[in-house]
């Protein structure tokens, strides 16, 4: 969610495909996008040509009627009717798994690490229709107000399953490691974190290309929240890990497929920009914690656009996850206010 600048970065390919077509990448590589019902309107998969076995698609959008008409649409048309035999996912986001069993009904293998499997079997089976007491404290603990608390406690809250299909049983895992053959290429997996467990990301041995999910993206930071079904975790150790790692694998001609925005080259100091964002925010976050702030009191120091109803509930985790990981480093303390919320204060130098 955190801006980055894009100094350093190129963009090969200006131009998206529209809903309607595909653009080859490279040979056997086709360049797909589906458009989104929210602020971040597209996402990108991405088809593999696999010969006579047909296709991967490497993740898939969410799931309404107007997705399945767009992919009826790339089925028939770009993709040349050929049957989609294998679907890749890189991480259990509803952006990305969301048509995944529609088409596994359609027959369709289910590859991806086994974190993301089991949330997003999870999650499409737990359909809640009021909002969890777990919700309702975590919310307390991050600072929301209490009438922004009541009015939520009365609507219904959104599920997992609102856009994204039932998920048959079964998956073929991938583990750091791992090595595919897809699209006439073979790719080593490695693991991100830190946005989602167990990131799936692909680095193809006979060429740049690298598909990157969410864990590389060019000119936004994903976001990295600490979610109410583990208030105690550290995403942000995570994601400032798995960067670290990756970058070590990074080279300057990569051709970095992402999840959304533009294909990009540039992938070394993009990693770089990745790991400073944040540790530039921490320390604007450690001067304004010289007194006593709640994380919903934290927007100002981390996000340079105005947080509006639409972007809270991201910027909140968001916060909460940079202030919890200045309190695992030891470098903030926190005290429960009487109605529940977590005071953050930084600790003296």
């Amino acid at each position: 969610m955190m801006d980055g600048a894009t100094a350093g970065i190129r963009y090969p390919l200006e131009t998206p495909p529209q809903p309607d077509e595909a653009i080859e990448i490279a040979e056997g590589v086709l360049w797909l996008r589906i458009s989104l019902p929210m602020a971040l309107d597209h996402v990108n998969v991405y088809a593999l040509d696999d010969g006579a076995d047909g296709w991967t698609i490497v993740d898939t959008g969410t799931f309404t009627k107007k997705t399945v008409r767009i992919w009826e649409h790339l089925l028939a048309g770009p993709l040349g009717g050929r049957p989609v035999h294998r679907i890749l996912i890189t991480h259990h986001h509803p952006d990305h798994v969301g048509m995944l069993g529609w088409f596994m009904e359609r027959g369709a293998e289910h590859w991806t690490s086994r974190t993301s499997y089991l949330l997003s079997r999870m999650l499409v089976l737990d359909v809640e229709e009021h909002h969890s007491e777990a919700n309702l404290r975590f919310w307390q603990m991050a600072g929301m107000p209490a009438e922004a608390i009541a009015k939520r406690r009365e609507t219904r809250p959104f599920n997992f399953a609102d856009i994204v299909a039932p998920i048959p049983v079964g998956h073929y895992r991938l583990v750091e490691g791992d090595v595919v053959t897809m699209g006439g290429r073979t790719w080593d997996v490695r693991m991100g974190a830190g946005h989602a467990p167990e990131h799936v990301t692909l680095w193809s041995r006979d060429d740049n290309l690298v598909i990157g999910g969410d864990q590389l993206l060019p000119s936004i930071s994903p976001n990295v929240g600490v979610q109410a079904a583990e208030p105690e975790a550290d995403p942000l150790a995570d994601w400032l890990e798995a960067c670290e790692r990756l970058s070590t694998y990074a080279r300057e001609d990569h051709f970095v497929l992402p999840g959304h925005k533009l294909p990009f080259t540039g992938l070394p100091h993009r990693m770089n920009q990745l790991v400073q964002n944040h540790h530039s925010g921490l320390r604007r976050l450690k001067s304004y914690i010289a007194e006593p702030r709640t994380a919903v009191e934290c927007f100002p120091p981390l996000f340079k656009r105005k947080i509006d109803e639409g972007t809270y509930h991201l910027a909140m985790i968001e916060a909460y996850a940079h202030l919890s990981h200045l309190y695992k480093q030891g470098e903030a303390t926190r005290t429960r206010r009487e109605d529940g919320a977590w005071l953050w204060q930084a600790v003296a130098e």
